[in-house]
C-alpha cells in the first residue's frame, strides 16, 4: 500500500478513537513521535501499543470524538495531515477538572512511511488554544455555580 493509504487508514480508523487497536496495521514496531510544544521539541518512541493506549487516554478525556481531515497531501514516502478533532471535555485535562463543555483541537502532523507501516511523524498541536478553552469553560462552569 502506498504512503498515502497507509496514512489515510491509520487516521480514519486509529487516531479518529474508532479502533485504537488497529494501530499494529499501520504502524512499526518502533515509531519516533517528533512532538512540537512551544518552541521545544521532543522526540518519544512510540509502539502500537502505547499508541492505542494514548488514544484510549484521549477517549477518556474527551469522550467519543469527531475527527476532520482539513487537509491531507502526500509525496513519496510522506504524508501531511491536519485535522480538526471535537469533543466534551469528561476527564481531567492538564490539571483541568471535567467541565462537560465541548473543546477543538486544531493539529497538523507529517507521517513517513516505511516498508508499508508509519515509521515517524512530527506533529504540532494548538495545545495553547486548548489550553485557553479549558480556561474559559472551567470559569463558566464556575461562574454557573
Amino acid at each position: 500500500m502506498a504512503a498515502e493509504g497507509v496514512v489515510r487508514q491509520f487516521i480514519e480508523r486509529v487516531r479518529s478513537g474508532q479502533e485504537p487497536e488497529a494501530a499494529y496495521c499501520y504502524m512499526a514496531e518502533r515509531v519516533l513521535a517528533h512532538q512540537l510544544t512551544s518552541e521545544d521539541e521532543i522526540t518519544v518512541e512510540r509502539s502500537p501499543a502505547d499508541y492505542a493506549d494514548h488514544i484510549r487516554e484521549m477517549i477518556a478525556a474527551y469522550g467519543p470524538f469527531s475527527l476532520n481531515i482539513t487537509e491531507f497531501l502526500a509525496q513519496d514516502d510522506r504524508v501531511y495531515v491536519r485535522w480538526k478533532q471535537a469533543g466534551i471535555h469528561i476527564g481531567e485535562v492538564d490539571g483541568f477538572a471535567p467541565t462537560h463543555q465541548p473543546i477543538l483541537e486544531i493539529a497538523s502532523a507529517v507521517y513517513r512511511v516505511e516498508n508499508e507501516k508509519i515509521a515517524e511523524y512530527w506533529i504540532q498541536i494548538d495545545r495553547e488554544g486548548i489550553r485557553n478553552q479549558l480556561q474559559r469553560n472551567e470559569q463558566s462552569s464556575e461562574g454557573a455555580g
